[in-house]
């Protein structure tokens, strides 16, 4: 369960990063492209943020978050910037693609018979035995 702390200080990192990676897209000239920080959660020791992108188109995805990951460090020191008076040391960021809109979208066309695992078993994702 997270703390106050935890919350408040995620909710600063999610404002500030959305501005920060859109503001880094327009201005590197790309059309077209929505990234969106749908969540950030902050360790006990409020030294690492995950934060969870949601980026559009999809198949622009994988390509955006390698840039964003190797740029983590310009990203934390912009954020460092913005965020000055609020935190005393801004958490190490790690990157994730929520997939989660996708994974309900998949839901719903099952639901809706369109692409019906029960009808189509090759549909399921199989599970991997380690």
């Amino acid at each position: 369960m997270e703390s106050n702390r935890q919350k408040k200080i995620a909710g600063v990192l999610q404002q500030d990063l959305a501005e920060i990676l859109q503001g880094a897209a327009r201005s590197g000239g790309m059309q077209n492209l929505l990234i969106s920080v749908t969540q950030v959660k902050v360790t006990v020791d409020l030294s690492i943020a995950k934060v969870y992108l949601s980026i559009f188109p999809k198949e622009k995805s994988l390509e955006l978050m390698e840039g964003i990951s190797s740029n983590a460090p310009l990203i934390k020191h912009e954020l460092a910037q913005r965020t000055r008076d609020q935190l005393r040391r801004v958490p190490s960021l790690e990157f994730f693609i929520d997939d989660s809109l996708e994974y309900i979208d998949q839901i719903e066309r099952s639901l809706k018979r369109v692409d019906n695992p029960i009808d189509n078993p090759d549909m399921l994702p199989r599970r991997k035995k380690s």
